[in-house]
């Protein structure tokens, strides 16, 4: 099938083309002509399926007739991180570029000012995470009586994230007459809840099977002996300077390891930066543009950038410990052997992971090699350990000589925030520089 047999208009072909698509993805292929047939549609699909265009092409062509009002936008999505709404930004510029619409980004992190101002003059398409959208209404910017179309996108996240009755309080604001289209990765019971009370009568539409880890993808793990901070940290190190690493994402389970394991490794001569969360905008929108751009090695990261972004050719992934939940593993390391080429893969194991990296390795199925640097098990051994594990029922040595329980989650807590202090340099007092109006670039633009 290509392009040309979905109904799509000339201009917007004419764009496909420009951006050097051919033929649709099976999600497309399916979820494009119902959307532009005015159906509710629900797609379960995996990252990299290509979801985003199924939802952002028929949306251009349904919009391309039409106008806007001040503070009533046409369209809404809705995102659970702000990466993801500016990766969606950035395809209705490349796909809208023979269509004059306007589109608005809310997310947090940019002034409300630059906002308001977007909301005035009207939108055709606002793209927002659920905070910054109840803020915007609750203050009165915005309107959504006149909403013609939703996109609830990677809705699985949003459970996630905890942004449920954001979403559900949301749609309690849309007029009822709308389509509504609901995009997930997976169909929890929650999710199927949301959209049989949110959808009339949708196509459902499944290309996805369950995730699982691309035979491209050669998976190591490294056993450590003991519950350290420090030798979790030597051993990482250790691991990257044992291969030959183009770029890699090293995956951390939290926002306070993220900015320890980055300090550390540039404090010792690796490239490094982190990204979560807590982050002001400007500095992680700087962060993914360097390490997309090749000027960045290593990406320290919390699961932000774990599903949804789009960060093509990515040589090998490092896991600081295994995820709580063993899906995000296969996500993880899925951003590395994509698109038929090899990567790498290595997760460091302590004891107190034991039980995490058991529920890994049931999940994927495969055998998992040993991995340990030559000279690295004797290192750990005549390595002054901190003393602080991360809540594992075992002691680290010096813990068991004083009878103290450092593996407390209040301990944890103060460890963390202890050297995250020691490690980390004052937050800079402005915006970072370099980047420029980068995000603002996208409100209210021609697209």
């Amino acid at each position: 099938m290509t392009f040309e047999q979905l109904g799509l208009s000339e201009e917007l072909l004419k764009a496909i083309s420009s951006a050097g698509y051919t033929e649709p993805t099976p999600i497309q292929s399916q979820a494009i002509p119902a959307v532009l047939g005015m159906n509710d549609v629900t797609g379960i699909a995996q990252t990299g399926t290509g979801k985003t265009a199924a939802f952002v092409l028929p949306m251009i062509d349904r919009l391309a007739s039409g106008r806007s009002k001040a503070r009533m936008p046409r369209s809404l999505i809705i995102e659970p991180t702000r990466e993801l709404a500016s990766q969606v930004a950035e395809n209705f510029v490349k796909y809208g570029v023979n269509h004059k619409l306007s589109m608005a980004l809310l997310i947090g992190g940019v002034s409300f000012g630059d906002q308001d101002k977007a909301l005035m003059q009207g939108v055709d398409v606002l793209i927002a995470t659920p905070g910054r959208l109840i803020d915007q209404f609750e203050r009165g910017k915005l309107l959504l009586t006149g909403l013609e179309m939703l996109v609830i996108d990677e809705a699985d996240r949003m459970l996630d994230m905890g942004f449920i009755p954001d979403i559900e309080k949301i749609c309690s604001m849309l007029p009822p007459r709308r389509q509504t289209l609901l995009f997930s990765a997976t169909m929890p019971p929650e999710i199927s809840r949301l959209a049989s009370q949110f959808q009339t009568m949708p196509k459902r539409i499944e290309v996805s099977r369950p995730a699982q880890t691309a035979d491209t993808i050669s998976q190591y793990v490294v056993e450590l002996s003991i519950n350290d901070h420090k030798a979790r940290r030597t051993a990482l190190r250790r691991v990257i300077e044992s291969r030959e690493v183009k770029n890699g994402i090293v995956f951390c389970n939290r926002k306070s390891e993220v900015d320890i394991v980055a300090k550390s490794l540039s404090k010792y001569g690796h490239d490094a930066a982190p990204i979560h969360g807590d982050l002001p905008q400007s500095y992680r929108t700087q962060t993914l543009e360097k390490f997309r751009g090749g000027d960045l090695k290593l990406l320290v990261a919390s699961d932000v950038a774990a599903r949804g972004l789009d960060i093509p050719d990515v040589g090998h992934v490092f896991n600081y410990s295994p995820p709580p939940n063993s899906d995000d593993y296969v996500h993880r390391i899925g951003r590395t052997g994509r698109a038929g080429r090899k990567g790498e893969s290595f997760t460091l194991v302590c004891p107190e992971d034991i039980k995490l990296w058991d529920a890994v390795k049931k999940r994927v199925q495969k055998d998992i090699e040993p991995y340990m640097p030559e000279g690295l098990k004797e290192e750990l051994e005549e390595l002054p350990t901190s003393g602080k594990s991360y809540g594992a029922k075992g002691k680290s040595k010096s813990s068991s000589r004083s009878g103290s329980r450092s593996n407390s989650k209040s301990d944890n807590r103060k460890d963390d925030r202890k050297q995250a202090g020691e490690l980390l340099p004052p937050a800079p007092a402005g915006p970072v520089k370099g980047l420029g109006d980068h995000v603002p670039a996208f409100l209210q633009r021609p697209i």
